[in-house]
């Protein structure tokens, strides 16, 4: 995941949604009449629920602590509900099913089943389809393949009957009894059980005020009940997980209090799916609506038409970009068949089926388990320009699925980053097919693109959006030999590193400074950790100062032109003719110089922060020299209730927020300077980044708490962090300490009751520790029990 400047201050959505949402529900709070902490609780291990595989990836690497929740919650739901899993599975990577063609439908629903298998240790029943989209192509695979049901709105019902009568009875435009399952029988003979979620209340959850009051929310579902109805019945809602927390802040607390109440006051069985299903086969039999789906109300033309669905983001905005979209996938995913297939014959025993079966590389891809898998494939043995072809094909076929991620279509514009996910994939997949075909498919593509009409008038369309932020970010190994020239300049790599999907392995480097001017040139034997393919490239990179970087990459040919390459250069830069080495530069790497602009984000902003620090610092020293030279004025005018001139608020903005983040960023404390600045910031109302300092304080008592449960007999830190928190409440009240109230709630169990039979015993220093851990708990907003 790039930068995502629109989740700040967190690096990226999936981070941002994490934090507000997935981690939450994890360990989300039940509060006691006086708003303190009396319980903590995985609402996963009580509901049924689903994670995307590609977002599970994400969060292995990235939110460990969540992820292991999250498979744990699965392994408590079996315990809970007879032996039924809570977790369902999900097709692939959220590709709109009816839209898809047959192969791909089947490689989806095979990817969902066997990713699931590898986290939850286990084989689903159930499987969630992209925002519900269905036909009953999908339902036979889904049958095929042993899923027992999955879930669908009220309104994709058409009609229904009791298995035994022969009469139907018409149910469109939502009229569906959702308390019950259906059974749904296919073409082929085969069946699988439909679940039709309550749409009046799903709707209320997800858009209106039910998560206001987690009371209130079980009195609703409890009220859609049927008294006279005496055998069981099943109230159950569906709606996008992000709803508790992301979208509605403390979402997850009012889920936690509702299963609650409904549990702890007898007054319904928390049930799930799967384990409802065993108990009450179906009696009632339903046919569907096809092509359609919960979130359009035209089937399934948000994801290829401009049908009118759009987030309400922008008045004038159209999506007519969508239908050629869909139209230029759609052509590049049948070219690619053909070169899949073409390239393919005669190496492998059956393309699709390997094609399947790569699942099993995508979850590991170790060395050992991707010759388990070619050996498995090929129909003889392979040598390795053979086996880096399949790997490149396979790589190839699995971005043509990713960039049909339905998302890509559902928001408003061509240039959002949803789409511009979708056109990376595209643009992956056609590298790849030119590497392996010598078939450039990329100037039809852009043709077709040209036909999807941007709504800012500067991008014109779905071409010109393509050269601006796609082209861009093509990676080949020596672009990476760029990337690795270009950040040696800034940071000592050890000789050898990952960098993102390449490895690489220095062979030879030398660095030379001059005032401001740094060259660096070498050669690095680079290795693609997806594809296998390697190649060793010479690089040099230039840093003119400030932001003027010249660098270039080509593959190394022979040493003695390397040398002489080298020997130019050196003796250039030492000399002080920098524009003969920029002329060197040029004519070695045939013009093909680059700049910052060819890095990543996260790399372009590191570069970018080390490249300004001093300038910060200058700036930074010239503001507080005007702030601590005019203090006595500004005190001086604040006592006549005179407003502060706007440019000077910002200066103190500027300084007391440089002051804060230094406080937090260090080890240890400073409470009382803290404490101080905190009130200066509240006086003068200084223009601080309250959403920054909120997550750097969060982290800061995380650190502190972590740094607790390894030293638990440490008072003095125990007091320590209290004052912290309490000080930090005075900055902002959504500060949020998820993390350490988790950590404190865990030692008020086995540490705890320790202390609290020493005490019983007399000894005081266990006394003492109660005592600062209770006002511990206070002051994170824990009832200490």
């Amino acid at each position: 995941m790039e930068l995502q400047d629109s989740a700040y201050p967190y690096h990226d959505w999936n981070a941002r949604i994490t934090a507000e949402c997935y981690s939450p529900n994890a360990a989300s709070r039940i509060l006691g009449e006086d708003k303190k902490i009396i319980d903590i609780v995985n609402n996963y291990s009580k509901i049924s629920f689903n994670f995307g595989p590609t977002l599970l990836s994400w969060m292995q690497r990235h939110a460990p602590q969540v992820y292991n929740d999250i498979l744990g919650a699965d392994k408590k739901s079996l315990e809970n509900f007879g032996g039924h899993g809570a977790a369902m599975a999900q097709v692939y990577n959220h590709m709109i099913m009816p839209l898809a063609n047959s192969r791909d439908k089947r490689t989806q629903v095979i990817w969902g089943i066997r990713d699931f298998r590898h986290r939850f240790d286990r084989d689903p029943q159930g499987m969630w389809l992209a925002e519900t989209a269905v036909d009953l192509e999908t339902l036979e695979i889904m049958a095929e393949h042993n899923l027992k049901f999955t879930v669908l709105a009220p309104h994709q019902a058409l009609k229904v009957r009791k298995i035994t009568d022969k009469q139907w009875v018409d149910v469109s435009g939502g009229k569906i009894d959702p308390k019950v399952p259906y059974l749904c029988k296919l073409p082929s003979g085969r069946t699988i059980s439909l679940f039709f979620y309550d749409g009046v209340i799903s709707r209320e959850t997800a858009f209106g005020g039910l998560l206001d009051n987690g009371e209130n929310f079980a009195n609703k579902l409890l009220a859609a009940f049927l008294s006279e109805n005496h055998s069981d019945q099943l109230e159950h809602i569906a709606t996008d997980g992000e709803t508790y927390g992301h979208h509605h802040r403390f979402g997850d607390m009012a889920l936690t209090y509702c299963l609650y109440f409904l549990e702890s006051n007898n007054l319904a069985r928390i049930t799930i799916y799967s384990e409802f299903l065993e108990k009450n086969p179906p009696q009632y039999e339903v046919e569907i609506i096809e092509n359609s789906s919960w979130s359009c109300f035209h089937g399934v033309e948000r994801w290829r038409a401009n049908c009118g669905c759009n987030s309400n983001g922008h008045a004038g905005w159209n999506q007519d970009w969508r239908a050629p979209l869909r139209g230029a996938m759609d052509w590049l995913r049948d070219n690619l068949v053909h070169i899949f297939e073409e390239q393919l014959s005669g190496l492998v025993k059956d393309p699709w089926k390997a094609r399947d079966e790569y699942i099993e590389v995508i979850l590991d891809r170790s060395q050992e388990n991707v010759e388990n898998f070619l050996s498995r494939i090929t129909e003889k043995d392979t040598n390795y320009e053979e086996k880096l072809k399949i790997l490149y094909l396979m790589e190839m076929q699995r971005n043509a699925m990713l960039m049909y991620t339905s998302c890509g279509w559902f928001f408003d514009e061509i240039s959002g980053i949803e789409t511009l996910q979708v056109l990376n994939y595209a643009a992956r997949a056609m590298q790849l097919a030119k590497a392996v075909s010598n078939v450039s498919l990329e100037e039809v593509y852009r043709g077709l693109l040209e036909r999807a009409p941007s709504n800012i008038p500067e991008f014109e369309n779905g071409a010109k959006v393509y050269d601006l932020f796609v082209k861009p970010l093509i990676m080949d190994l020596s672009r990476a030999g760029v990337h690795y020239g270009i950040t040696s300049l800034f940071k000592k790599y050890p000789a050898s590193v990952t960098l993102y999907s390449f490895s690489a392995e220095r062979r030879a480097q030398e660095q030379l400074e001059a005032g401001k001017q740094k060259l660096i040139i070498g050669r690095v034997f680079l290795r693609s950790n997806i594809t296998w393919n390697e190649e060793e490239v010479i690089f040099a990179a230039l840093h003119l100062g400030d932001h003027n970087i010249v660098a270039a990459a080509k593959p190394y040919a022979q040493e003695e032109s390397f040398n002489e390459m080298l020997k130019q250069m050196k003796e250039s830069f030492q000399k002080g003719e920098i524009s003969d080495l920029i002329r060197h530069i040029d004519t070695n790497f045939n013009g093909h110089t680059f700049s910052l602009s060819i890095l990543l984000k996260d790399e372009q902003k590191q570069i970018i922060d080390q490249i300004f620090a001093a300038a910060q610092k200058e700036i930074g020293g010239s503001l507080r020299s005007i702030y601590e030279h005019h203090y006595a004025a500004v005190q001086f005018m604040s006592g006549l209730n005179i407003p502060l001139p706007k440019y000077f608020s910002a200066i103190i903005g500027f300084v007391l927020n440089t002051d804060i983040q230094r406080i937090l960023d260090n080890e240890g404390f400073d409470n009382e300077k803290l404490s101080r600045l905190i009130k200066e910031s509240k006086k003068w109302y200084g223009e601080i980044d309250i959403a920054a300092l909120e997550l750097k304080a969060a982290r800061k008592v995380d650190l502190e708490m972590e740094r607790l449960s390894q030293d638990i007999q440490n008072i003095g830190l125990m007091k320590n962090i209290s004052e912290l928190v309490s000080i930090l409440r005075g900055l902002s009240q959504s500060i949020n300490f998820w993390k350490a109230q988790n950590i404190h709630f865990y030692l008020s169990k086995a540490p705890m009751h320790e202390m609290q039979e020493r005490s019983q015993a007399g000894d005081a220093l266990a006394g003492s520790w109660l005592d600062s851990f209770t006002e511990l708990g206070e002051a994170l907003s824990i009832k200490v029990k």
